[in-house]
């Protein structure tokens, strides 16, 4: 293909991702952390991900109307997401990337998204995941990938569009591949090591440079456990900026939540939100007459405030409450947080609320005592009352009472023991 078409494809798939930030962030924020990289059609017939990369056969590209140009970057990004390259397990891989296929498409069916003639689709696997899907399915199932899925440890047994073909072809050239990229010297990258500088962004630079860099399939990730957990925190920051912008669909909420409780820690979750919520800005103040009277930008740190809210009904211990502090007081520092603290069974503590600068400690307050029922109205009552507005809200409770009609303006996670679900806001699992 000519530098011109590849360079008309690189504006169709820059435009496809900006409409996924603005019309779906949450899809959108995924997206981005795949550089875009044109591959080989030889061995990639449509597109494929190793879980670091979004690999795309210019032609099959060319082909797609911008909405399915969106819904397949989108496809490559959940199989991300969702952690697919790190979950096979002992199951057959064919079969696995069948399943996994479906639970993608069927998420993004959901979303509303429009995917290409060759998407595997069926409703009877709306909303299962591919744990669930891969017993339903055929022991060989006859269907094929809409992509190749480059990031599992063997080559696919008869599917993803033709892929193990693809692979053999690939694997017939690839002492020629390697010849190509040493005589390339350092203008040559190794597939499995993305530049990052280029963020995201297709490669620019010859053709033959584009060649060499993906003229074979790269090979599976060596840490895929590490990777596992470099996209869950991906998928947590782009879930909270996607629910803060008032775009984070309920069902993509409620999967959220699923994949992330049992996994991450919620001291890590804890923090991911906390920094999030922190803001750095540059002021363009005049500086001091003695460096001058040109108008340099400075950074500055605006501090974070933050409402911790205990629930006293008696679910939670006291030594619970003074470990869950004393993770806040950890954070607070980092985040250069102010902490307005308040207790509330089924009404709010009558010795509060008790403030923490940024430098302060913070401990449990003797006055806290509750025992009473859950009642979760008059702290969110309090801060309407107060006409506070706080970059975030944590409250730690068992989730078991009555929540308030409305969802609150500002961002709210719960951090909850027990198994009971919250009806707004980010549910985190004490684990």
């Amino acid at each position: 293909m000519h530098m011109q078409d590849l360079s008309a494809l690189e504006t169709k798939l820059a435009a496809a991702r900006t409409r996924l930030i603005l019309e779906k962030p949450f899809l959108g924020a995924l997206v981005m952390h795949l550089p875009l990289k044109a591959a080989d059609p030889k061995w990639c017939k449509t597109t494929a991900t190793d879980a670091r990369n979004f690999y795309f056969n210019p032609d099959y590209i060319a082909r797609l109307t911008l909405e399915q140009t969106q819904f397949v970057l989108a496809h490559e990004a959940m199989h991300c997401a969702l952690s697919h390259f790190n979950r096979r397990n002992h199951r057959q891989k064919h079969r696995w990337d069948v399943a996994c296929d479906y639970a993608v498409n069927m998420i993004l069916d959901d979303e509303r998204m429009h995917g290409p003639d060759n998407a595997l689709m069926n409703a009877a696997y709306r909303g299962l995941t591919a744990e669930e899907i891969y017993p339903v399915l055929h022991e060989d199932p006859p269907e094929e990938t809409q992509d190749m899925h480059l990031f599992d440890n063997e080559p696919s047994e008869g599917g993803g569009e033709g892929e193990q073909q693809e692979q053999n072809d690939a694997d017939q050239g690839k002492g020629q591949g390697e010849k190509s990229d040493s005589t390339q010297g350092e203008s040559g990258g190794k597939p499995d090591q993305p530049d990052e500088s280029q963020d995201g962004k297709t490669e620019q630079g010859s053709e033959a440079r584009s060649a060499s860099e993906t003229q074979t399939p790269p090979p599976p990730p060596a840490d895929p456990d590490k990777l596992d957990e470099q996209w869950k925190s991906r998928l947590a920051a782009a879930a909270q900026a996607a629910r803060q912008a008032g775009k984070l669909s309920q069902s993509m909420l409620r999967l959220v939540d699923n994949l992330l409780a049992p996994q991450l820690p919620w001291r890590a979750l804890l923090a991911r939100y906390m920094v999030n919520a922190a803001r750095d800005d540059y002021s363009f103040q005049r500086t001091s007459r003695r460096e001058g009277e040109a108008l340099m930008p400075r950074l500055y740190s605006q501090s974070v405030n933050v409402i911790v809210l205990l629930d006293t009904s008696g679910s939670v211990t006291q030594d619970e409450l003074r470990e869950f502090l004393s993770e806040i007081d950890a954070l607070k520092a980092q985040v250069r947080a102010e902490v307005t603290l308040h207790a509330c069974d089924d009404k709010l503590a009558a010795g509060g609320p008790w403030r923490f600068a940024m430098w302060e400690s913070m401990q449990l307050p003797d006055e806290v005592s509750g025992g009473g029922g859950t009642d979760f109205r008059p702290a969110f009552e309090w801060i309407a009352r107060e006409h506070r507005n706080p970059d975030l809200l944590v409250y730690f409770t068992d989730a078991e009472g009555r929540f308030p009609e409305r969802e609150p303006a500002y961002p709210v996670v719960w951090l909850v023991k027990g198994k009971a679900a919250t009806p707004f806001g980010t549910r985190i699992q004490l684990n």
